[in-house]
């Protein structure tokens, strides 16, 4: 798959290096990957056009914020086809960052951050209120191991 999308070891190197550390320098790059900063920059500008690299995110430490409650929300669909509206639905509370469709019990597998378990009790009333769901089924993280971006494989 790589291959046929045009993309290298060197390619690679970097979406991995930035994934971890998006502030690093392409001169500190080029160094590490033995080529020029410049080299560094024209890979990069490529992964961005192909719609590989997508922007830059800031990462905020939520629990300093007092967010301390992530939750993952199964959300049983009335129907598939459903999907899409329900997904719009869900865009719009901001407590929700991230939602999968998925097979096995729930059709929506859904992470979201809230202040407190009363804060995570409004947001799952508003969530069962929107059109199609029929049910959700919620699971409290107690504690996050790691989280990071994905580690290519060396033989990619």
């Amino acid at each position: 798959m790589i291959d046929k999308l045009g993309i290298d070891k060197l390619d690679l190197q970097i979406l991995q290096t930035m994934a971890a550390d998006g502030e690093i320098s392409y001169a500190v790059l080029g160094k590490e990957f033995d080529c020029s900063g410049g080299t560094i920059h024209v890979r990069l500008k490529k992964l961005e056009e192909m719609g590989i690299a997508k922007g830059k995110r800031l990462a905020v430490d939520i629990k300093k914020l007092g967010y301390d409650v992530i939750a993952f929300i199964g959300i049983y669909l009335e129907k598939s086809s459903v999907f899409v509206s329900v997904g719009e639905e869900l865009k719009k509370i901001g407590e929700i960052v991230r939602i999968n469709y998925t097979t096995g019990n729930y059709s929506i597998l859904a992470e979201i951050n809230c202040k407190s378990i009363e804060h995570l009790k409004v947001i799952l009333q508003d969530i069962t209120t929107i059109p199609g769901v029929q049910r959700t089924e919620t699971l409290i993280s107690l504690e996050e191991g790691f989280s990071r971006s994905l580690q290519f494989n060396r033989e990619d």
